[in-house]
């Protein structure tokens, strides 16, 4: 005879009748225990809790609380302003207002600290906030720089004056030679350097490292490396794979 189905033995089961199942039916009807996906416990972040050493020369100047509307939620948020400076010249960060900076003169070193750390949120920004303020106090004491490399038959580089199109006194100019009918011209930005140590190269100089970088990518994407012949601009040690030529 078989077995009775499931849905009468559960049947059974609620109304309270005693029911006897076979030994083949029971870890069928056990109910199984609850899995654990990660046992490991919550733990801060790597970065946030590295102090940061300040060389010689470097301020950090923590201002006052302030309301300042986020343009993505459009809410009223509290921040505040870190103002870094040092012999190169000044930057200012801004923090949320959950991240605490300690400042130990004495010391030269600076903590960052947040109010919960168990808040997604809270831990994301801490990792970012420290990455964000070391970049910039090196930039006021060491500053950033970028090396581009022209590759290609013609490709040359140079920084030259061009008074009627200059935005500000002493503006300069980074003139390219990349194989168009034209010749192309970049606005350097205004407190970086650029400087062409040889034809093919181009050097980069500022205190604000996105700024350098977003310079150097506007200048890349007007030749862009191809993975055929390998030509085009390279960014600092930017490599690229060569591909075999097509074949009809």
């Amino acid at each position: 005879m078989l077995a009775p189905s499931r849905s009468k033995v559960l049947e059974k089961a609620v109304s309270g009748t005693a029911v006897t199942l076979p030994s083949f039916l029971v870890p069928a009807f056990q109910t199984p225990p609850r899995r654990q996906f990660s046992k490991t416990p919550s733990a801060s972040s790597k970065l946030g809790r590295t102090p940061i050493s300040i060389p010689p020369g470097v301020e950090l100047t923590i201002g006052e609380p302030r309301t300042k509307k986020d343009p993505t939620t459009y809410l009223r948020i509290p921040k505040r302003t870190v103002t870094i400076s040092g012999p190169l010249g000044k930057l200012d960060l801004e923090i949320p207002p959950f991240l605490t900076i300690q400042h130990d003169q004495a010391a030269g070193k600076a903590v960052l600290s947040i109010e919960n750390q168990d808040l997604k949120q809270q831990k994301e920004m801490w990792g970012t906030t420290w990455a964000y303020l070391n970049r910039h106090i090196m930039g006021v004491s060491e500053g950033h720089n970028a090396i581009l490399r022209l590759v290609g038959v013609g490709y040359r580089a140079t920084v030259e004056d061009r008074p009627k199109k200059a935005q500000y006194p002493g503006q300069k100019f980074v003139c390219l030679k990349l194989g168009f009918t034209h010749m192309v011209e970049e606005p350097v930005p205004y407190g970086m350097k650029a400087s062409t140590p040889q034809p093919t190269r181009i050097l980069l100089e500022g205190i604000n490292r996105e700024q350098v970088m977003t310079f150097a990518a506007q200048i890349r994407k007007w030749r862009r490396p191809e993975p055929y012949k390998g030509k085009g601009i390279f960014v600092n040690d930017e490599t690229i794979k060569l591909k075999q030529k097509k074949i009809k």
